[in-house]
């Protein structure tokens, strides 16, 4: 862990290592607390599928010494309610559904810029149901969040499911132009698995993009299992002016195989209400992943017959 230097309030000079800016072992908080911001940059409420309160959520994280980000998804509710406890880091945030099913972070340096593009660039689009997707593509998401003060990343971009943007329901030369738009990546979901964890990661330092983590936790005992932390100064503009200039570190741990069973028990309750827009996009998606497999069978016969010709004319130049 590096060694900081305070220089002034909002900044601590810390002595940067990026092949250390990502560490997969539990966080000991108390210890990251005492000289850096520690913050859980993914979390849900009941103003989504979370499962807590915004006061119990905020009793937990006042405990565990951290600040949070409330990012329901397509809802600002959960994140105006904790703005309301000032002696919490509460970083205004908000995940958001795509047209195309993923989903993307969007982090505000002042509330009332969240609550302004949460009216007038998003709610006209919004679906029946808070989990449902909305009618903007993500492309255009991230041009309508360029248009406020804001850290866009891209939450588990690897998953088994549409949610992440690298996935075949978008092509590799889209793929490329969306993650070239984007802030920072989402290297540590603690909702995931280490091995897309991992790509994650390789993903953040490939294209030199800021690091952020969190827990994408649904239920209290999930928060700070991931965090962000930097050294800078306890507010939000410091703390994301980090995200962006690459000043951050990022820890933690997958949740264990129970705690996910229960974690994702909790979002049945939103799933029922959106069934028909999931089975929508997880038709879409399962063909697309079957196109993608097709792909690269016929990729790999294409190249395995080009090696073939290849050898083959060597030969023959061998022959005359």
């Amino acid at each position: 862990m590096p060694s900081p230097t305070k220089s002034n309030d909002n900044f601590i000079s810390p002595n940067i290592d990026n092949n250390h800016r990502v560490a997969f072992e539990k966080p000991l908080l108390s210890q990251l607390t005492e000289s850096y911001t520690v913050v859980d940059l993914h979390f849900h409420s009941r103003y989504s599928d979370g499962f807590n309160s915004i006061k119990a959520i905020a009793e937990r994280a006042r405990k565990l010494g951290i600040g949070v980000a409330i990012t329901d998804h397509n809802a600002i509710g959960g994140a105006i309610e904790m703005a309301s406890h000032e002696d919490i880091l509460s970083i205004p945030g908000i995940e958001i559904t795509s047209r195309e099913g993923a989903h993307l972070l969007v982090y505000f340096y002042t509330l009332s810029d969240l609550v302004h593009f949460y009216e007038n660039e998003l709610a006209p689009w919004l679906g029946r149901n808070v989990m449902s997707s909305s009618l903007i593509s993500l492309e255009n998401l991230i041009f309508s969040a360029r248009k406020y003060r804001t850290v866009v990343a891209f939450p588990h971009p690897y998953c088994t499911t549409f949610t992440g943007v690298c996935n075949p329901m978008f092509s590799k030369e889209c793929q490329t132009s969306l993650l070239g738009m984007a802030d920072a990546i989402e290297v540590i979901n603690a909702g995931s698995v280490h091995r897309w964890n991992l790509q994650s990661t390789v993903l953040g330092f490939n294209l030199n993009k800021g690091f952020t983590a969190g827990s994408d936790g649904h239920n209290l005992f999930q928060m700070g299992s991931a965090v962000t932390y930097a050294a800078c100064g306890k507010n939000v503009g410091a703390f994301l002016d980090a995200i962006k200039e690459k000043r951050t570190w990022t820890i933690g741990k997958e949740v264990g195989l129970l705690r996910k069973v229960t974690s994702n028990g909790m979002k049945i309750r939103t799933s029922f209400t959106n069934s028909s827009d999931l089975f929508g996009k997880n038709v879409r998606y399962s063909f697309a992943l079957i196109n993608s497999g097709s792909r690269m069978v016929r990729d790999r016969v294409h190249e395995k017959l080009e090696k073939h010709r290849k050898r083959k004319r060597l030969r023959n130049v061998d022959r005359a």
